[in-house]
């Protein structure tokens, strides 16, 4: 099967988006770098890695702890993920296939 050449969007990714770029895609949302209406649906591979590099600059002022984000992005993290969280394991998602390689 061919590779695709572009991303499906965070709003129909695996899982509800429980994958590293719907991880990156609402960290980009958390951080302001992109509008919570942006599921990056038609982006190459090449814009999405470049969106991880910007959050990842991100990511290292807070040494890349939740905990250590301010109150205002704290809580944004929380709100986002959470509601991303809630939705995925409606849908079914238990988080499992990420430990399946551990067993």
């Amino acid at each position: 099967m061919a590779r695709p050449n572009a991303y499906v969007g965070v709003d129909n990714d695996l899982f509800g988006g429980m994958t590293t770029i719907g991880k990156t895609i609402r960290d980009a949302w958390v951080f302001g770098l992109l509008p919570e209406s942006e599921t990056c649906r038609g982006w190459s591979l090449a814009g999405i890695d470049a969106l991880l590099q910007k959050v990842n600059c991100e990511w290292d002022k807070y040494g890349c702890l939740v905990s250590r984000l301010p109150k205002d992005l704290f809580d944004r993290h929380q709100k986002i993920h959470g509601e991303a969280v809630k939705t995925a394991r409606e849908g079914g998602w238990s988080g499992e296939f990420e430990i399946d390689d551990e067993k």
